[in-house]
């Protein structure tokens, strides 16, 4: 791999945070839009999305999130691919989703699910254990307990180290605590759209759960033209996105964005935000965009 060539490039910046007993720089990648359109099949580029994923390690990224049902299936392999064996690197991947097509999830938490999701993703990273293993979504069709206990029963059995929660209420991770330590928690979070989990956020703060918010700098969906975070972008020679990321590393310790893309400029653009310090009366005029 080659080395980084500015000193600023670096997720070390963005300060460390823990993770079961692995010590994360809080800048992670989520290998999510490294597959096709719709999150759907192999990308367009294949050797551009190996090389977004070495790229994201040269610049002090350790924590790569993926799931079974990106591609599906796709972004497990090119994280095989990329980066086996994985020298320093905490790959957590989830399980619990199926997928119909582009746009189509639909939660499968049943034992018998859970199980040959986990070892099929065991196969496909070419490990004998998965370092964080994340239930992907609770199913209405069967009981959120259920769920949890499969993925101790892994554990027991050495398929998994540590067991984390993803589209959870408070609720269900007290009801999963009851079980079992959770490392984890990654709910859909960033400065626009917060109100479904500050409690969780709070919760897990407290408690010294990682929380990962998914869709950190909107998905897609934020409007980036609204004149407060336009002003605190020119104030930080930055831009709106880049704020979007820094407010989230000054919410809470406890946070470890996972900003993904299939771009390697975006890719050292989101790196760089490790570096812009928010200020409280920033802080406060971001906290006006919320839900």
């Amino acid at each position: 791999m080659a080395t980084k060539t500015d000193p600023k490039l670096s997720a070390l910046h963005a300060g460390s945070v823990k993770v079961g007993n692995f010590i994360i720089n809080r800048l992670g990648f989520g290998a999510m839009r490294i597959t096709g359109a719709g999150i759907w099949g192999p990308p367009s580029d294949t050797e551009n999305a190996k090389r977004v994923l070495e790229r994201a390690v040269e610049l002090d990224v350790n924590f790569i999130d993926t799931a079974d049902a990106y591609g599906p299936n796709v972004s497990e392999e090119l994280i095989h691919d990329a980066l086996a064996p994985y020298e320093g690197l905490l790959i957590a991947t989830k399980g619990g989703l199926i997928r119909g097509g582009p746009g189509d999830w639909r939660p499968s938490g049943s034992p018998a699910h859970l199980r040959q999701a986990c070892e099929d993703s065991l196969k496909r990273l070419g490990v004998d254990k998965i370092n964080l293993y994340q239930f992907h979504r609770p199913d209405p069709a069967v009981r959120f307990t259920d769920s949890v206990k499969t993925l101790v029963e892994l554990r027991e059995e050495g398929k998994i180290r540590h067991i984390g929660l993803s589209n959870v209420d408070l609720q269900q991770l007290r009801a999963a605590l009851e079980i079992t330590p959770i490392v984890s928690v990654q709910n859909h979070y960033n400065f626009e759209h917060r109100r479904d989990s500050e409690a969780v956020l709070d919760f897990c703060e407290r408690h010294h759960i990682a929380f990962i918010p998914y869709f950190p700098i909107g998905g897609g969906q934020s409007d980036y033209n609204q004149q407060i975070i336009q002003d605190v972008a020119r104030k930080h020679q930055a831009n709106a996105r880049q704020i979007a990321l820094a407010w989230l590393l000054a919410r809470s310790k406890c946070m470890l964005p996972i900003p993904g893309t299939s771009s390697i400029a975006h890719l050292e653009e989101n790196i760089a935000s490790a570096n812009i310090k928010l200020s409280a009366a920033d802080m406060a005029a971001l906290d006006k965009l919320s839900d």
